[in-house]
């Protein structure tokens, strides 16, 4: 099979599951998560002991999806370098990833108390399936061609992987935008899995299994499993003839951990916490996504000049540069009347107060006997609200008022002094904000959790600062911001990733690179579980700025580890170990 194809084939698998990683990861399922654990619990739920909001959930969801993969991938390895079953254990882990996203799609048609709970245990298969068969994946790279190709074709697979997903999100975003109907989302949850196994279908007729040299005979599961871990021992006691390749997998633990949970979090981060809307968060992934395909093989050229050590390096301190940027992100403060949740509006016609909600706003929660619901019932009569008796029964009290269309329906209503004062007071624990435009009751209130309250975090004077000398003054919404380093970070992102693959697949002997690319993808996944693990408790112990922050550090120590490492001597032992285990085979 021509060598090209190959390469072809390689990319389309990139170019297929990336759509689970833009579409659902990153951009739709993020939002809509947010939005399905609302309905079912407000702001947050307490989970042993502890009140965990969406974001918090959302990145235990990626965090245990990962440490399935994490424990198997090193064993599953061994067996691949040994029998030819690295396609096949592709195949299988691709169909259980790409069903669980189709699955997704059911997700509001189970009940309000159900939806957030499916939403999450198929999102997690989801992410077990892409991880697992992200390790055969990246076991098949050094079989592509030799380590001087290494950059160009991990490159060109991330390439592909960002234009895929690219192509795909602007469709998604076109049906969000111009389609009404609960459908829509669940659509795009089904369309992503199908993008997904469609295009994997061309990888696994396209890319050949790698040859082995007297493969194992099959065994017994125990057996197998058994042989599987006493090669993994063995390896971990030899690893000074390895020192070199796992140093710098140390490294890559540290840098892509910050990586990936940036990028796996960011969604969920710009939708709880900076208040982004679902269709201006879709719009800046899409940005990023054909900033990033350019940018990935303007990376490979980088590295031919500079080496792939020294453009990686040069990728992560422009990373921490990002991180610092996501910091200072701040909604700009509320100023004018129609950007209030509630609005108020004195008609002097007919001598009273018309109230909406304004568009967009998030639902209140759903079960009764939450306190926003309860908080909302209090209220009632001067909030834009409504009884719903046909989704009551489902856990709904209360929900805003809109009309079919999406409209806010404007109600008259009566307000007094004294009912105003005690719901400014009642403001104190509130993600909404109200303002009173008219008569003799105007007045501006924003709730201390909405999202351009701050200064109670432990670092929000970053934000504050940042609001004050730069936002503002420019005029920089929130959506700009976002879209301004996002679009740096996806420069950042296709180079990054590849060079980091590539770096690793120039030092593993071909005839052990299912089993130390498992080892790359443990620590890749451990990774992938610490990060969001770190945030999540950073998130719960203090707040979604302090989780950011602290990730930010795992880059900085993946990027002083990096400069330790010798890449000419890990190739070196790679082409050695090859030639033993060639030499044994032939014997």
């Amino acid at each position: 099979m021509a060598e090209d194809q190959r390469v072809r084939g390689y990319c389309a698998y990139d170019w297929g599951k990336s759509a689970f990683e833009t579409s659902v990861t990153t951009a739709v399922f993020p939002a809509w998560f947010a939005y399905l654990f609302a309905e079912a619990n407000g702001i947050s739920t307490k989970i042993l002991g502890s009140e965990w909001t969406a974001d918090a959930m959302f990145s235990g969801a990626v965090m245990i999806g990962a440490l399935l993969v994490a424990i198997c991938a090193p064993s599953l390895g061994v067996i691949a370098d040994r029998r030819m079953i690295k396609i096949w254990w592709l195949r299988t882990l691709t169909w259980v990833g790409a069903i669980s996203c189709v699955l997704l799609a059911l997700s509001p048609y189970l009940g309000v108390s159900i939806a957030w709970i499916w939403a999450t245990i198929m999102f997690m298969i989801a992410n077990v399936g892409l991880n697992g068969a992200g390790v055969f994946y990246n076991a098949l790279l050094p079989h592509m061609g030799d380590e001087s190709e290494m950059d160009s074709i991990s490159n060109k697979a991330f390439a592909a992987g960002y234009l895929g997903g690219g192509i795909l999100l602007v469709v998604h975003l076109g049906m969000v935008l111009s389609l009404d109907g609960g459908w829509v989302i669940p659509f795009v949850m089904a369309s992503s899995g199908l993008w997904w196994l469609g295009f994997a279908q061309m990888t696994f007729r396209m890319v050949p299994e790698p040859h082995i040299e007297d493969e194992m005979e099959p065994m017994g599961l125990i057996a197998s499993t058994k042989m599987a871990l006493g090669e993994v021992i063995s390896t971990l006691k030899d690893i000074k003839s390895f020192r070199t390749l796992f140093f710098y997998m140390l490294a890559y633990f540290c840098f892509i951990d910050g990586i990936n949970s940036v990028t796996a979090l960011a969604g969920v981060f710009g939708i709880v916490v900076l208040g982004l809307t679902t269709t201006g968060l879709i719009m800046t992934i899409v940005i990023i996504q054909f900033v990033a395909a350019p940018a990935a093989i303007g990376f490979t050229k980088l590295a031919d000049k500079w080496g792939t050590k020294k453009a990686l390096q040069f990728s992560l301190v422009c990373w921490c540069v990002v991180i610092i940027g996501a910091l200072s992100f701040a909604p700009l403060e509320l100023e004018k009347h129609e950007e209030y949740d509630i609005q108020y509006t004195w008609d002097a016609d007919e001598g009273a107060y018309f109230v909406e909600a304004r568009e967009g706003v998030n639902n209140i929660a759903a079960l009764p006997d939450d306190d926003e619901q309860k908080w909302a019932l209090d209220y009632e009569e001067i909030l834009p609200v409504q009884q719903n008796k046909d989704v009551k029964r489902q856990g709904y009290a209360v929900e805003w008022a809109f009309d079919d269309d999406g409209a806010p329906i404007s109600m008259q209503v009566n307000l007094t002094e004294s009912t105003m004062a005690a719901f400014k007071a009642s403001m104190d624990d509130s993600r909404f904000s109200y303002s009173v435009e008219g008569g003799e009751l105007e007045d501006m209130v924003v709730g201390e959790n909405h999202p351009t309250s701050l200064g109670d975090g432990m670092l929000d004077f970053i934000p504050d600062t940042a609001r004050d000398w730069i936002w503002a003054p420019l005029g920089v919404t929130v959506f700009f911001q976002f879209l301004l380093l996002g679009a740096f970070a996806g420069a950042l992102l296709g180079g990054s990733q590849g060079l980091a693959r590539s770096m690793f697949g120039q030092m593993v002997p071909e005839t052990r690179s299912a089993e130390f690319f498992g080892f790359f993808g443990f620590f890749g996944k451990v990774a992938a579980l610490l990060g969001p693990l770190i945030y999540a408790l950073m998130t719960v112990w203090f707040d979604s700025r302090v989780g950011i922050f602290a990730i930010s550090l795992l880059i900085v120590a993946g990027a002083l580890l990096l400069r330790k490492v010798d890449v000419e001597d890990g190739i070196a032992v790679a082409k050695a170990e090859d030639e033993r285990n060639r030499s044994s085979a032939a014997e």
